[in-house]
């Protein structure tokens, strides 16, 4: 009897505080929600020690922590959520903890993709970002397994960080875009070297907005009346050290790098067919001046990265009253507030989301109209 009216008490207290918190989220939602918040869970190590918990149990802790913000958020109306979950920096700690931190991750995805969790309730897709490379092959066949289990999820999605910090992601990123465009030249100078079989003229086309490969590996070229670097005279990122110092027609040829447009609706249209082109014209002291793009653009850079699949944060919240992002989500946050709460992560709860959303619907006016500026 005793227990049936315990367990109808808990239930009644349940019912009130899911009605209270949807109310809550009701009137929160007159003002602007983020698209996309990012978490640092820091803390769960100096919560085990102050808890006087065995070494370990502090994950597991953040861990139920960690479902009852997802939890709150896709309430919210959050749609993004990423987790910083583990860097290739903690793959420094002593074997036996990372071991220890493999094994539960693999058993904390395992219970994500069960029945009625929180995956299934949400309709949640997960992705796990970084360097999966890096993990041993039974944690990475459970995310695998993971990602292809929710692939067809679109209710909301959460990102968790593993293997990652965000100087492997930029090298990463530049590393592929290069790959990228020397197989883009490599198949135009395939097309091209056919066509100059037929014109041995000795004329030479850009491609991409560059000279080939060929023209740069020469020690210097005249092309059409402008006189060409020779590779030691190329700087990484395509452009010449030494402006081209002839000219034809009126018209000087050089790489500028001056050119930083990142999405191609943000080009005017008195540009875009010139840069369909890989060049750009304008006047300079009365001569016309024609200046090469780059031959890799933010753009180009953006699409590589590990987060590509997700908006920029609107916030970042580090537990534990660090201000610190840990080489965490350097590229994407450089408009995102961060918001640093001293509670230990397994402390973290519903009150600092609430305090951390209304800080931000109070500077929303703000932030906007800085990423309008960027």
């Amino acid at each position: 009897m005793g227990n049936e009216s315990s367990w109808s008490g808990s239930h009644c207290l349940s019912t009130l505080s899911n009605f209270f918190r949807k109310y809550l989220f009701r009137v929160l939602s007159c003002g602007a929600i983020p698209t996309h918040i990012a978490f640092i869970m820091d803390g769960n190590r100096r919560f085990a020690k102050k808890q006087n918990m065995v070494e370990g149990e502090g994950h597991r802790a953040g861990y139920k922590s960690l479902i009852s913000m997802l939890k709150y958020c896709y309430e919210l109306g959050v749609k993004y959520i990423t987790v910083y979950a583990f860097s290739i920096e903690n793959f420094k700690r002593k074997p036996e903890e990372v071991q220890y931190l493999m094994d539960l991750m693999i058993e904390k995805i395992d219970e994500l993709l069960q029945e009625g969790n929180i995956v299934n309730q949400y309709g949640m897709r997960l992705y796990f970002i970084g360097n999966l490379k890096l993990l041993n092959e039974e944690v990475r066949v459970a995310a695998e397994k993971a990602m292809k289990a929710t692939a067809h999820n679109t209710q909301s999605v959460l990102l968790i960080c593993v293997a990652y910090t965000s100087y492997d992601e930029i090298v990463h990123a530049v590393q592929e875009s290069c790959e990228e465009k020397m197989i883009n030249i490599q198949a135009k100078n395939t097309i091209k070297a056919g066509y100059n079989s037929t014109e041995q003229n000795g004329s030479c086309d850009k491609m991409n907005g560059v000279y080939p490969p060929e023209i740069q590996d020469c020690h210097k070229h005249e092309v059409h009346g402008t006189v060409i670097p020779g590779k030691n005279e190329i700087c990484c990122n395509g452009f010449s050290k030494v402006e081209a110092s002839k000219k034809k027609n009126g018209v000087i040829k050089r790489a500028v790098p001056g050119f930083h447009a990142e999405k191609w609706n943000e080009v005017p249209e008195s540009m875009q067919s010139q840069l369909s082109n890989g060049t750009i014209e304008s006047s300079e002291d009365g001569e016309t001046v024609q200046e090469i793009k780059p031959l890799i653009n933010l753009v180009d850079i953006e699409k590589h990265m590990y987060m590509a699949v997700a908006p920029d944060p609107d916030i970042v919240i580090r537990s534990s009253g660090e201000t610190r992002l840990s080489n965490f989500l350097l590229w994407q946050t450089g408009y995102s507030p961060l918001y640093s709460p001293a509670a230990l992560w397994p402390e973290i709860g519903l009150w600092h989301l609430v305090g951390v959303v209304l800080h931000y619907q109070r500077n929303y006016s703000y932030l906007q109209k800085k990423r309008k500026q960027s």
